[in-house]
Formats: structure tokens, sequence, C-alpha cells
């Protein structure tokens, strides 16, 4: 009896001596390195699995604090209100070109026939394209933040009384060629054609601009009405540009080009970024704006994260080149081209 008690005794005290042995080392070895692994395996699917703009805007108000003004900047970065719930139509252009020609018209007016191509990182599902036309400062710096869909392009004309001059004469001059697939996941080449541009009613503006159906960062809701004469929006279905028996299912290329009026005395024209896009090269060619012997001096002056741009001195038209521009520029950032008279003396 006496025997069998102490054998108990010895092998429970081992049992409790063992557990907390096992429980000791649970807390100083195994715990952390479970909790690392379950971090390694979940943390990463976790991520994967949240929407873009809501990683984003939770790291953001970790760091700088809850604000409205952090909305500019997620929108920024990935794109604005055309993004969905599951992050699939972020529009960012992986490879971009932009290129520049200035033409002379008369001593006041010139004219900007550009040619742009995106190549989008994991296609766009989309088959419509949008046009933005206006001449107000506040939407120039807000309908890239409020557009509803993702691919989309934004005219600003600086004078307003030649605004809907302008606008017509880049309706009549815009060609649109696409790489995109079909619903069977064909790949089709369409080279650069004349496409439709139907207008969008004022009334149907908020089916575009989320600006107009309540606030976005700290802009508050806008009424169309106001905008009436400094606004227009025009839509193309690019399923008008795929061969006849197939549709357009996601875009993985888009070139446009089209003619822009603008003033000669403003002395300045400029690309910018419409959504996140990685910039290869923009050249700008000013040969042809010389009217009657007018001789100008031209500047370039880039608003970017970083190039190999440095702002120079003031060079004729046939010594510019090509800017090898070689990185991300989001909305609001691009690359400007200054213009003087080369008898002008100021700086």
């Amino acid at each position: 009896m006496g025997v069998a008690l102490l054998a108990f005794t010895a092998a429970f005290l081992g049992g409790v001596l063992t557990a907390a042995l096992l429980a000791v080392a649970y807390r100083t070895m195994w715990r952390r390195r479970l909790t690392d692994e379950l971090l390694q395996l979940s943390g990463p699917s976790i991520v994967q699995a949240l929407v873009p703009q809501q990683v984003m805007t939770t790291l953001l108000s970790k760091i700088y604090g809850n604000g409205e003004a952090n909305h500019d900047v997620v929108a920024g970065v990935l794109g604005g209100e055309g993004v969905d719930s599951h992050g699939a139509d972020l529009t960012i252009s992986t490879h971009t070109t932009v290129d520049y020609e200035l033409r002379a018209v008369d001593h006041q007016i010139y004219e900007i026939i550009s040619t742009v191509t995106y190549s989008f990182k994991g296609n766009v599902p989309d088959h419509r394209f949008v046009i933005f036309a206006a001449c107000n400062p506040l939407l120039r710096d807000s309908i890239t933040l409020a557009c509803r869909l993702p691919l989309f392009e934004f005219w600003f004309v600086h004078d307003r009384l030649l605004f809907e001059q302008a606008v017509d004469a880049m309706l009549s001059s815009v060609n649109i060629g696409i790489r995109y697939t079909d619903l069977d996941g064909c790949h089709h080449d369409v080279p650069p054609s004349k496409v439709q541009l139907t207008e969008v009613s004022y009334r149907d503006w908020p089916e575009f601009l989320t600006f107009f159906r309540g606030p976005v960062g700290t802009m508050p809701r806008q009424n169309p009405a106001q905008y009436i004469g400094t606004l227009r929006i025009f839509e193309c279905d690019l399923d008008e540009l795929a061969h006849v028996d197939h549709a357009v299912s996601s875009v993985e290329n888009l070139s446009l080009r089209s003619t822009t009026l603008q003033r000669l005395d403003d002395g300045f024209c400029y690309w910018q970024a419409p959504y996140p896009c990685y910039v290869d090269r923009i050249s700008f060619n000013p040969t042809a704006l010389i009217i009657d012997g007018s001789s100008w001096l031209f500047n370039i002056v880039p608003f970017t994260f970083r190039s190999g741009i440095a702002t120079v001195a003031w060079t004729p038209a046939e010594q510019l080149k090509d800017l090898a521009v070689r990185s991300w520029l989001l909305p609001g950032h691009g690359v400007a081209l200054l213009w003087k008279r080369s008898n002008d003396h100021t700086s």
C-alpha cells in the first residue's frame, strides 16, 4: 500500500513538473514561435483579402490620425471612386508614353496634338471610356478623386471664352486604339481610329462624378447646375472598336490621340497623370509654333517625385530632347513646357 502510494505520488509530481516545464517552455519559446508562424501564414492572407483602399486608409489613420484629407492621398496613390468593393478596378498604367506636338493656328491660338499610350496592370475590366472637359479650376483638381469609371481622360481649357470652341474641335479629333481581351480570353489589337462620343446630360453627371451625390474628402456636395458652361462629359463604348463577332472583356492597352486648342499667350502647356502611371517617356515638339518668323525659347519643368529631368536654361525648340522620366506619376504630378519670345530678357 505504502509503495503504491509513493509511486502514485511520484507519478503525480512528475506529471505536474512536466506540465509546468511545458508551460514555461510555451511561454518562453513555443508561444512566440507559434505566434510568428501564425502571423506569417495569416498576415499576408488577411491583407490580400482586404480592399487596397481600406488597407492604406487604416495605415494613414494610424500614422497621421483620422482626417478627410487622407482620402486625397489614398485616391492619388490607388485611384479615385471608381475602385469597386473588391479592388478589382484599380486603374494603374505600368508603361506610359506621352507625345505633344504644338502648332500655331494664328497669332493668338495654337493647337496641341497629343498622343498618350497607357498599358494597364492586370487589365481594366471595362469597355466604357469617358472624357471630362472643364475650364473650372476646382473641377480640374477634383475630377480624378470623384470619377466613377476606371478609363477616362481629362481636358482642361484655361480660357473660359475659348472653352466651347476648343471642346468641339477636340471631339472631332479623337482617335482611340486598344489592345483587349474578348470574353474567351483571346487578345486583339485595334489601331487608333475614330470613335463616336456621346455627350452626357448634366442630369446624369452624378452617375460619373460622386461629388454631385455627396461630399468627397473635404469637398462638399456640388450642384451640377452650377457647372453648366464650365463642364462637359462625353462617353463612348469601346465595343465599337472590337471585331464584329466578339466584345471587349478587358483593356490591356489604350492609346488616345486628340487635338486641343489653347491660347498662345498662356505661355505654357502641360501633361498631368489622370491616374497612377509609370511614365517611360515624354516628348514635346514645338517647332511648328513659329509664325511669321517669330522666335521662341522653351524650358521644361517637371512636377514629379523624381525624374532624370533637371530644369535647364531656356533653349530653342530644335534643341529640346525626349524626356526619359522613368518614374511613377500620381494625379497631380506631370511635366510642363514653358515658352517665351527669344527677345524677352525676363527670367
